[in-house]
């Protein structure tokens, strides 16, 4: 199961990442023979930003906006006056109004809490996500052209190839787009406008069962169950959600030889 972030790490966290990355920004500036131009100041380092003249002004808006970004999966669960306070007045080196034991206690229970809801939001939609999927297949498998192998992995020939098919230790090299039921991308090699090349062994089994069955030179379109797929968790922080069923369109180009030993 996924951890999600306790928000005072990640504060400390990202702050310590920040600081980190701008000692390497501005050491990667020391080596640079003479400054960039209208991006470069005269005197304390700091590049031209309107509303941030300084160079502290500029790192601390940078620190500001890293922890925004490190907090937002809980920022409806802060009170952004409390935690600037609480800021404030620890680097002041004012004494805290929590004693160590109160701060464990209080993260405890947050992180709890946080992890419980989220549990149960995935098992909502684990069992939305698969009433849906199964009702669409259920209806797909009827159409013209879709056919369904036993594992119930479904298939449409848009191209037949008449090259020869891979085995199950082969690599491949593809063109392919993933698509959810709701047609949203979220992955294409199109779009990066470079085949994908993978062993076979690599990939969810639905991918494993249907590259086998093209023909080198053929496109086929997948429509590829959950559990054929992945599952129950999706992607934890990914695009692809609990129980989802995957529609795929796949050109297999060439079976690619692996070097030998």
């Amino acid at each position: 199961m996924t951890q999600f972030p306790r928000a005072t790490a990640v504060l400390a966290l990202a702050v310590a990442m920040s600081l980190g990355l701008s000692a390497c920004n501005q050491g990667d500036a020391d080596k640079a023979a003479e400054p960039a131009g209208e991006e470069a100041a005269a005197t304390d380092g700091a590049v031209k930003i309107d509303g941030l003249p300084t160079e502290k002004e500029q790192v601390s808006y940078m620190i500001g906006r890293d922890v925004a970004r490190s907090l937002e999966e809980v920022k409806d669960e802060l009170d952004t006056k409390v935690l600037l306070d609480a800021l404030e007045s620890g680097l002041a080196g004012k004494d805290s109004l929590m004693t160590e034991e109160q701060v464990n206690q209080v993260r405890e229970a947050f992180a709890q809490r946080i992890q419980a809801e989220r549990i149960a939001e995935m098992m909502a939609a684990a069992k939305k996500n698969k009433e849906a999927g199964d009702a669409f297949l259920a209806a797909n498998k009827d159409k013209d052209g879709v056919e369904t192998t036993e594992s119930g992995l479904q298939y449409q020939v848009i191209t037949q190839g008449d090259g020869p098919r891979p085995t199950a230790d082969d690599m491949v090299r593809v063109h392919y787009k993933g698509t959810l039921l709701d047609g949203e991308t979220f992955d294409s090699s199109y779009e990066r406008n470079e085949p994908a090349v993978f062993a076979l062994r690599q990939v969810v089994p639905g991918w494993q069962e249907g590259i086998a069955l093209m023909p080198v030179g053929s496109k086929y379109r997948f429509w590829i169950p959950s559990e054929l797929g992945y599952g129950e968790q999706g992607t934890p922080g990914g695009p692809i959600g609990p129980n989802q069923v995957l529609v795929f369109e796949v050109e297999l180009q060439d079976i690619v030889k692996q070097p030998t030993e």
